[in-house]
């Protein structure tokens, strides 16, 4: 029903002035600052909003005229951004992502990530042994494109070499690249994947674990089990880190969707879906520090002492700001 030219003017004419004061005390914040509002303002905003968006329902409701509802709709919206939008500027939330939300994330899935963390080492173990046991199986664990030779039939000395030796075109650096892609893809597969009562991230760690059992078959057949893991701890221990704490992420959302407890699954997903997202976006940034490591520091350093040295400050590094960094200070 359209309500008549004298009908908009009278509803305009009672309630403009509300709409205006609610512009005015927006405008100021945007211009400004919160602070610069005195305490009868802050009194007002929410009410003046409320009003606001009664006029806006009656307005859609009687038809009035299209400019009218669309100021009315753009004023809602603003001052819903100004009531209940985030105003940190995005330095203050980046800064109190790594000081607090980040690594109080990963502390929430503490339980999940020792059985990640044990999983994959005993599916390494096992992948380990089993190639021992039988060599046919390296090739079917390990893709061709990622071995790129270096399998159970490769030389000591072509191994040798692939560890401490220059880099070649399509040599250790295809290698680095192949199994850095590899472990990314793992990483956000182990993640995405809990949904499925995380049953899939279970698997998908088991195999990864498997194939790194599978490499060190290969090398320690050849004693070169020691630099083997210095070549590989020295990205791997924050590589293999992000991996792990992915997808204890991926496990806590499973966990949540099997096991909500009172709340429903929903809730309990949603709950734990936030907090897996702020660890994926630290595994990212750890990601990202490996393929630093992996690209020069293993290139340039290739003394066994250095690697493993630098292996362990790194994983000592991330163990000391995911138990300790972000805690709040209590009495």
């Amino acid at each position: 029903m359209t309500i008549p030219v004298f009908g908009v003017s009278q509803f305009r004419a009672e309630r403009e002035a509300d709409w205006q004061q609610l512009e005015a005390l927006l405008d100021r914040v945007e211009r400004k600052s919160p602070r610069r509002l005195s305490s009868a303002d802050l009194v007002a905003l929410p009410r003046l909003y409320r009003s606001t968006l009664s006029s806006l329902s009656i307005a859609r409701e009687t038809s009035l005229d299209g400019s009218m509802i669309a100021y009315l709709e753009s004023l809602s919206t603003r001052a819903y951004f100004i009531l209940y939008g985030v105003r940190e500027p995005a330095w203050r939330q980046i800064a109190g992502f790594f000081a607090h939300g980040w690594p109080a994330a990963v502390r929430g899935i503490v339980p999940e990530a020792l059985i990640i963390a044990a999983l994959f080492l005993g599916s390494a173990l096992a992948g380990y042994f089993l190639v021992l046991a039988d060599p046919g199986w390296f090739n079917a664990i390990v893709p061709g494109e990622l071995a790129n030779g270096r399998n159970m039939q490769a030389s000591t000395e072509t191994l040798r070499q692939s560890i401490y030796g220059a880099p070649e075109k399509g040599g250790l650096e295809v290698f680095a690249t192949a199994l850095f892609t590899h472990n990314s893809q793992v990483s956000i597969l182990a993640f995405a994947l809990g949904f499925a009562f995380g049953i899939p991230t279970l698997l998908l760690i088991a195999s990864n674990g498997i194939l790194i059992g599978a490499f060190y078959t290969a090398f320690i057949s050849k004693g070169l089990g020691v630099g083997f893991t210095g070549w590989l701890m020295i990205h791997g221990s924050t590589e293999l880190s992000a991996i792990i704490l992915a997808g204890a992420a991926g496990l806590h959302i499973g966990r949540a969707v099997a096991f909500p407890g009172a709340r429903s699954r929903l809730a309990a997903a949603g709950e734990a879906g936030r907090r897996g997202a702020l660890v994926m976006i630290g595994v990212v940034l750890m990601l990202l520090v490996a393929g630093l490591l992996e690209g020069f520091a293993r290139q340039l350093i290739t003394d066994d002492i250095a690697r493993f040295a630098i292996a362990a400050g790194m994983f000592a590094l991330w163990l000391v700001y995911f138990s300790f960094v972000g805690r709040r200070a209590h009495g």
